[in-house]
């Protein structure tokens, strides 16, 4: 009986420790603090968020702020530089596309509050930013944060 309940615990701890691994397995983060609205400088940011850090196994968080919440208003077209001029590809619709493919978009409320903007107006899938939301993405220990 007692051969049986070793066995049993062995086979136990065999079947639980890669479910225990895989829970404890925490994706890296990036938080990308975007200030401007510049497009060329946001293309890139946006680019890196997406590209490079989301593709290659990140969770990504964008984060507008201060100028940058204007980049995402739906009634502003944006000027499209360098290699998405020739795709048409424009700020509005790199974001679109790294939250299709996961990523997050988070407006500060304060900024688009001071830019006469609200969530109606910006595209679709964006958050609206909270001290909450923001602490969650920037105080985490998995996160690293990047400033564009």
């Amino acid at each position: 009986m007692r051969a049986i309940l070793k066995y049993a615990v062995l086979a136990l701890a065999l079947v639980v420790t890669p479910i225990v691994a895989a829970a404890e397995e925490v994706k890296p983060r990036l938080f990308v603090s975007l200030t401007t609205d510049d497009t060329w400088a946001a293309s890139k940011a946006i680019m890196f968020a997406h590209q490079k850090a989301q593709k290659n196994g990140y969770d990504a968080a964008i984060w507008m702020n201060v100028r940058a919440v204007y980049l995402a208003d739906k009634k502003r077209p944006s000027h499209i530089h360098g290699l998405m001029a020739e795709k048409g590809t424009s700020v509005q619709d790199m974001l679109t596309a790294f939250m299709a493919d996961g990523g997050t978009v988070i407006m500060c409320g304060a900024c688009s509050k001071a830019a006469g903007l609200t969530k109606a107006d910006y595209i679709d899938g964006v958050q609206m930013g909270d001290f909450e939301l923001i602490e969650s993405w920037l105080f985490d220990p998995n996160t690293k944060t990047l400033a564009w």
